[in-house]
């Protein structure tokens, strides 16, 4: 799959978010993985075998 996310990372993902938006950013790395919505801060955690299947594409680098 896509191993070209590292921490920091913005990534779209398959299904939107409840707020409306599917761009996240990676603000966790390990076995499992943390990504923050970048529309309401909103963060989850999940494993990176579903984070793998429901990653879109790796559109860039976050700002800040």
């Amino acid at each position: 799959m896509n191993k070209d996310y590292k921490l920091g990372s913005l990534v779209i993902m398959k299904k939107p978010h409840p707020c409306g938006k599917n761009e996240w950013e990676i603000v966790r790395l390990g076995i499992d993985i943390k990504i923050k919505c970048t529309n309401c801060g909103r963060e989850i955690m999940i494993d990176r075998l579903e984070f793998e299947k429901k990653l879109k594409k790796v559109i860039g680098e976050s700002n800040g």
